[in-house]
């Protein structure tokens, strides 16, 4: 039995890792033609397959997670996408994913997720406490997070997030 050469393994190794990293991050980029901003006719157009979330999720700030798209895979995990609205402008986009199922409750989806984030937006704003993680990064005018929440396996999540930024004057703080 022949096994193969030290170099050809690496190579081996190198190019799985490789795929495994562009099949991971090709979708944290926000879907063609969608844009902060936007209405929601405007998000219908560039994503025709989109439908209305039949019970809206509600956040702060007028918030409204009013739309949805097909699962996309990413780090080896499906995530959800919801679009959220507030004063008829896309202001969030969320992928959320169940790791319930996984051994690391996300781990290993988190850490692809904050090394694309590191090669796209530069260092992370980063926080870890018992059961959950965060990296955070700011680009123009739009905010990025990943979260993962660990603590109960039952709830296990990984999320990433792009939110319109919003900058406060001294005034409101």
């Amino acid at each position: 039995m022949r096994f193969p050469s030290f170099s050809i393994l690496l190579r081996s190794l190198a190019l799985s890792a490789t795929l495994l990293t562009a099949g991971a991050l090709h979708a944290q980029a926000l879907p063609p033609g969608v844009r902060l901003g936007m209405s929601a006719e405007e998000l219908q157009a560039a994503l025709p397959a989109a439908e209305r979330v039949p019970r809206p999720q509600r956040l702060g700030g007028g918030l409204v997670g009013s739309w949805r798209a097909a699962p996309v895979e990413m780090a080896g995990l499906l995530f959800e996408p919801t679009f959220f609205f507030a004063a008829s402008e896309l202001r969030r986009v969320e992928y959320v994913a169940s790791a319930q199922s996984t051994p690391d409750g996300g781990s290993a989806a988190f850490a692809a997720l904050v090394q694309w984030g590191r090669g796209v937006f530069g260092n992370e704003l980063a926080s870890r406490d018992p059961g959950s993680a965060y990296a955070a990064w700011a680009s123009n005018d739009t905010d990025i997070y990943v979260q993962q929440q660990a603590g109960d396996p039952r709830r296990a999540s990984v999320r990433l997030v792009y939110k319109a930024r919003q900058l406060r004057d001294g005034s409101e703080l």
